[in-house]
């Protein structure tokens, strides 16, 4: 991936700019020392004076205010907060009337910024204040003064907070006078520029030691580059978060989210003092300091999957090339293209109007729809359909190009969406909310209704990631969370009258990645590489899971690296320094999961006996007791030693009615409750009784004989759960009385 560059013979500017800002993607505005504020059309390539400034009047930055999120444009929208050296804020309308104009500060003002919902504008000035303002131009409060000018200024993803330099340091200030503010040293120099994305929550900053740094809200830093020539005077992050670009004197560098290069362009721009992405994140247009407009576009994107390769090679064209012929095929395009994403057998392309629809198997014929309304930010694939986040919606279409639903829940941003926030399944959709963090919505991919009784899954800490599996029946669809402690968690989508069970599976883990064909989870923990191989068998039997594991030694993948695809057998990871290492996954595992999936347990048997591994033993185990298989987890059981669970599915076997073979079944696993209700349902009164009896539970037991003897007596039912194996027991050699 790279910038393509283009600047004009001879720039429009006669003095340096100052600040850049887009109004559509294909519409910018600068402004300089000229005392001239410009429109730049890049469809027609025309230039055009659209107010110009007294000569008083040296403009230092330019603010859009932001589109609102239902996409909706009003009034408002159509103008923006311009700064000068003279200490005032100006509004300026998109026909170029200054509306209103205030004195702000003494000195110059440094920077203003909106708010992500454009309900205030913060500015910073040369006289070390920091004022919020509402958007009419009213002053509302001075949120700090200090000694020092404040160079630049961001707000927080939620705009309760704001980023602020001071000197060599930054400094997170809440608009809540109460609360703590955060202040750390970031820089041997003067802070120049910051940003915050409002995506992925790191904040960005460059200075004067020619040094460019990333960081998390906390204020721990994530990376730091090497020393440039000169000092670090512009950065942006792209809409997505994903990317981000960096200016310096004669230089321009897009670098990835963890920091690292993806290229260097050394245009002759003099300076950069400012950076702006388009709305779509497909372009990047710099201030120079020779009164040139640089003019940057993202090329060279590849996406992977088995054996196809897929090069954007410019705005409107894409190469495919399949590894194992050699064959090439080129797809054109009506207009620019914006996001696309390749898995599960097509490749799914938006422009600025149109989303394409390939196959792997033919790339001839697209299939092509017009898109609602928006520009579109994520997608998202599963194997039957997927999924579209543009600016107001989420739509799920099938790869026919039919809408199959779009989900609705109130307060989502979806301009902060990303693919750590949002998973699709075949059956099941599940969005972290933007809002509160904890909470995550599941929905049925097919209507777009919440899941059950529509209260939404909420953990006790924020969440990191979502992430769904993507095999089996839409009743045993699991999905894995990572907190912000970096633990795994894994639950039911469907809770199916049950008891909601979360379960932690890892901890200190950084990333994970479901397989596409099979229900197997991989991720980074702890420097070790580990493959969960049947994730699910703690719903089953929590003492198999560490059976289940595969891990070794990642040195070798550096530190923080980030798992990009599980395909096949093969993950792909991408390491801190941007290089992609592809770890390869035992086979085995997934033809076990492929044949209990369509029940051929002796070749499950066979596969096990084959390779002589006790994981697959473990995990097959686990999938026979799952799939209620009793015959192929006896001889499981009995190859892993573990004997006392053979006597127990044994003494199951030997039951004699179905009803009391499934309360077993059930127990087996842990649910007590479960069992015990599955007994009173078929009028075993005695049997569960029995239960409770063999777990020494005896006020559950007394409560089950008070509820049979007076049944409008309702006790409180206990929230005991065993282990697999009925560790509860005193002696773990006891079985229960044939009943």
């Amino acid at each position: 991936m790279r910038l393509k560059t283009s600047l004009l013979k001879e720039p429009k500017h006669r003095e340096l700019v100052s600040a850049v800002g887009w109004t559509s993607a294909d519409e910018l505005y600068s402004c300089s020392d000229d005392h001239q504020i410009l429109r730049w059309n890049l469809l027609s390539n025309d230039t055009s004076v659209l107010v110009k400034l007294q000569d008083h009047i040296y403009p230092i930055d330019l603010h859009w205010f932001p589109k609102t999120l239902s996409g909706k444009k009003q009034a408002v929208a159509e103008i923006f907060a311009l700064t000068s050296t003279d200490g005032k804020l100006h509004l300026v309308s998109k026909s170029g009337r200054i509306e209103k104009s205030v004195e702000a500060h003494r000195g110059a003002v440094l920077a203003g910024r909106w708010n992500h919902d454009g309900t205030a504008l913060i500015t910073a000035g040369e006289d070390g204040q920091l004022k919020i303002w509402s958007k009419t131009g009213m002053l509302r409060s001075t949120l700090a003064q200090q000694g020092t000018p404040v160079y630049s200024v961001a707000w927080a993803p939620d705009s309760g907070r704001v980023l602020y330099t001071s000197g060599r340091q930054l400094v997170v200030k809440p608009l809540q006078p109460s609360s703590k503010v955060l202040q750390w040293k970031a820089h041997d120099g003067v802070i120049l520029k910051v940003d915050w994305s409002a995506v992925n929550d790191l904040i960005l900053s460059g200075g004067e030691d020619c040094k460019y740094k990333v960081w998390d809200s906390y204020g721990r830093l994530l990376f730091s580059s090497a020393p440039h020539e000169y000092p670090i005077t512009a950065v942006a992050w792209a809409p997505d978060g994903e990317l981000f670009a960096m200016g310096s004197f004669h230089t321009l560098r897009l670098c990835d989210k963890t920091g690292w290069s993806y290229s260097l362009e050394k245009p002759s721009t003099g300076s950069l003092f400012s950076l702006a992405w388009s709305a779509d994140g497909t372009q990047l247009a710099g201030a120079c300091g020779n009164g040139h407009v640089l003019f940057a576009h993202v090329v060279e994107q590849r996406w992977e999957w088995r054996n196809f390769e897929i090069t954007l090679t410019k705005r409107r064209t894409m190469q495919v090339r399949n590894v194992l012929n050699d064959a090439v095929d080129v797809l054109e395009f009506r207009d620019r293209v914006i996001k696309a994403s390749l898995a599960h057998g097509h490749l799914v392309v938006t422009t600025s109007l149109q989303c394409y629809v390939y196959s792997a198997k033919n790339w001839n014929t697209p299939l092509i729809f017009d898109l609602k309304e928006g520009t579109v930010s994520l997608i998202v694939q599963a194997e039957r359909h997927f999924l579209l986040v543009d600016g107001a919606e989420v739509y799920v279409y099938s790869y026919e190009g039919r809408v199959v639903s779009s989900p609705k829940s109130p307060g989502l941003r979806m301009d902060i969406l990303n693919s750590q926030s949002i998973s699709l399944s075949n059956d099941t959709i599940a969005i972290r909310d933007t809002t509160d963090e904890r909470v995550v919505f599941l929905f049925e991919a097919q209507t777009g209704k919440a899941i059950g009784d529509g209260r939404p899954l909420t953990h006790k800490i924020e969440v990191v990631l979502v992430a769904l599996d993507q095999c089996g029946l839409s009743n045993d669809r699991r999905i894995a969370l990572i907190d912000k402690n970096r633990d795994l968690y894994l639950t039911s989508v469907r809770k199916l009258g049950r008891a909601h069970s979360i379960y932690k599976i890892g901890s200190m883990v950084d990333t994970v990645a479901w397989n596409d064909s099979a229900n197997i989870l991989c991720g980074i923990q702890d420097n070790q590489f580990t493959v969960w191989y049947y994730p699910s068998v703690v719903f089953v039997d929590k003492d198999l899971l560490p059976k289940t594991i595969f891990s070794k030694d990642s040195s070798e993948l550096s530190r923080s690296p980030q798992i990009v695809s599980y395909v096949g057998t093969q993950v792909t990871v991408r390491r801190a320094d941007g290089s992609l290492v592809c770890t390869a996954v035992s086979p085995y595992p997934t033809l076990l999961h492929e044949y209990t999936g369509s029940a051929r347990w002796e070749d499950g048997l066979r596969i096990c006996r084959f390779a002589k591994d006790q994981v697959l033993w473990s995990c097959l185990a686990g999938l026979a007791m799952a799939n209620r298989e009793l015959s192929t987890a006896e001889v499981a059981y009995a190859a892993i030693g573990e004997i006392d669970k053979v006597q127990y599915i044994n003494f199951i076997k030997d039951l004699p009615s179905k009803d009391s073979c499934l309360a077993h079944i059930l127990l087996f696993s842990g649910h007590v409750q479960e069992a015990e209700a599955s007994l009173l349902q078929a009028n075993l009164t005695y049997h569960a009784i029995q239960i409770h009896i063999n777990l020494y539970n005896w006020d559950r037991g007394s409560g089950v004989s008070g509820e049979v003897q007076n049944p409008r007596r309702h006790g409180p039912r206990s929230q005991t759960e065993v282990p697999a194996g009925l560790q509860q027991r005193g002696n773990q050699q006891e079985i229960p009385a044939v009943l």
